[in-house]
């Protein structure tokens, strides 16, 4: 399968929830987009694709957003690995502020949500952008508490996180609304530190 994405420079995300958050905080902070979002539909296509993308003519960046998932340690001793395979020299423990190495005249990126420290995914990150005043995310959790406590609970508890947000985000003016869109209408800050500190090594990666 051809890979997505012409570009020099690629950003590689997990999903379509990744994407669209990403172009979201890109128009929300006045980002240039002169790079690629791809979504490479799962974290084994993006490890996969990974040594191609390097070696495709021309590139000059790549940068790569993944989740931590359950173990954050075990994450990057993965990727770490890969990427001192394909000649980077990385740190034994990812920065807190994110990756940014270079090789062969090629940057690249890594970023592990939802904060280079933490277990946990993209959902935990959009956590920290409900506003400080919000007072439904309690509420959300709470029932959440109750609904495992009395074993209803059809999600796996790893994603638990998931089913918060998008309980929350069931609860807005617009019930639903992606998540993505919901920094477009501003059900979300992006005020948040974690957010400046995100789009800061996306500048850093590509501009």
């Amino acid at each position: 399968m051809p890979l997505k994405g012409k570009s020099t420079k690629q950003l590689l995300v997990e999903g379509k929830d990744d994407q669209h958050v990403v172009w979201a905080l890109c128009e929300k902070f006045q980002i240039e987009e002169v790079f690629d979002v791809i979504d490479c539909e799962g974290i084994h296509n993006l490890l996969n694709q990974l040594p191609v993308r390097i070696k495709q003519s021309g590139i000059q960046a790549i940068g790569i957003v993944i989740d931590a998932d359950a173990d954050i340690s075990t994450r990057w001793r993965t990727l770490s690995s890969l990427l001192s395979s394909l000649g980077y020299t990385v740190p034994i423990v990812i920065p807190d502020e994110g990756l940014i190495v270079s090789y062969n005249e090629i940057i690249l990126g890594v970023w592990i949500m939802p904060n280079n420290s933490l277990n946990g995914m993209i959902e935990n990150f959009m956590q920290f952008l409900v506003p400080d005043d919000d007072q439904l995310l309690d509420i959300a959790n709470n029932s959440l508490n109750q609904i495992e406590g009395d074993g209803l609970n059809k999600y796996n508890i790893i994603h638990k996180s998931k089913a918060l947000i998008h309980t929350w985000l069931a609860w807005q003016e617009d019930p639903g609304t992606p998540m993505g869109l919901s920094i477009t209408k501003r059900y979300l800050t992006t005020d948040a530190e974690i957010c400046n500190i995100f789009m800061e090594w996306i500048k850093a990666v590509f501009n």
